[in-house]
């Protein structure tokens, strides 16, 4: 085959098992295992394209040895690896690519993305989401909070698939291009705003009747939790106890101080 000619794709004449790599992604932690953990899922997602493309069962065996290895990232990422992953194959049937370029692209990207995507997507946006969505029924909006619901969740099936075909069409230019996305400082802003978000919800639920100083000392009390959480490394189930029996002496205390707090 001439290089010219193996710059064609093979799976994009072949629509059927491209989807079909696609949805299997959803299942990519369906045989989550400790030894290496999504390898199982990554292989069940990459079989239909690999079949594809290496006809000959002996180099499919051979391939799809590369995705037994250790595999564990972000569920939200993995629709953009398997199609990255798709596109090198693609390559290396051809010979554009050696085999072990894989390997190497596997390895520095799975943890990156597994990093990006705890911090960002689920550290921030998906926390965004449950405290708008908080306070859209803290407001007594519920019919906006199910609407919310359902845009996010189509957003999200929407990033998966174009991520997915960003992938394969790019391969590992979209890799490199990922870096201009700017996530982390995306996700740092997302965290300032999560943080007035809560300060308003606790505004909203807060009792009627009951002082602003309260609230007042409630916002700085979270502020001081987060703080020392996210600065001091102070572990957030001791923060959490030392609320909770605060809460729980708070009575004995206003009877003892004869004061109301």
């Amino acid at each position: 085959m001439s290089a010219s000619a193996g710059d064609d794709r093979t799976l994009l004449g072949h629509a059927r098992p491209l989807m079909s790599c696609f949805l299997r992604t959803y299942f990519v932690g369906a045989a989550f295992n400790t030894r290496g953990m999504q390898n199982v899922g990554l292989v069940f997602s990459m079989e239909p394209g690999l079949e594809v493309i290496y006809p000959d069962p002996a180099k499919r065996a051979v391939a799809r040895q590369r995705y037994l290895s250790h595999y564990n990232t972000h569920y939200f990422w993995t629709p953009l690896l398997v199609g990255v992953f798709l596109s090198l194959e693609d390559k290396i049937s051809k010979g554009l690519f050696p085999a072990n370029v894989l390997e190497s692209v596997k390895d520095t990207t799975i943890y990156t993305l597994s990093a990006i995507g705890d911090s960002v997507l689920t550290g921030s946006l998906l926390m965004f989401w449950s405290l708008t969505t908080a306070l859209f029924l803290a407001a007594g909006a519920g019919w906006a909070a199910l609407v919310w619901g359902l845009f996010w969740f189509v957003s999200l099936q929407l990033f998966k698939l174009s991520t997915f075909l960003m992938g394969y069409k790019e391969g590992l230019r979209l890799i490199s291009r990922l870096r201009q996305w700017n996530l982390i400082n995306w996700g740092r802003r997302l965290k300032v705003v999560n943080a007035l978000i809560l300060v308003l919800l606790l505004y909203l639920l807060w009792p009627e009747g009951k002082s602003s100083w309260q609230w007042l000392a409630g916002a700085v009390a979270l502020g001081l939790f987060a703080w020392l959480v996210s600065r001091r490394h102070v572990s957030r189930e001791i923060m959490v106890l030392v609320l909770l029996a605060f809460w729980w002496c708070l009575p004995w205390l206003q009877e003892s101080l004869g004061v109301a707090f």
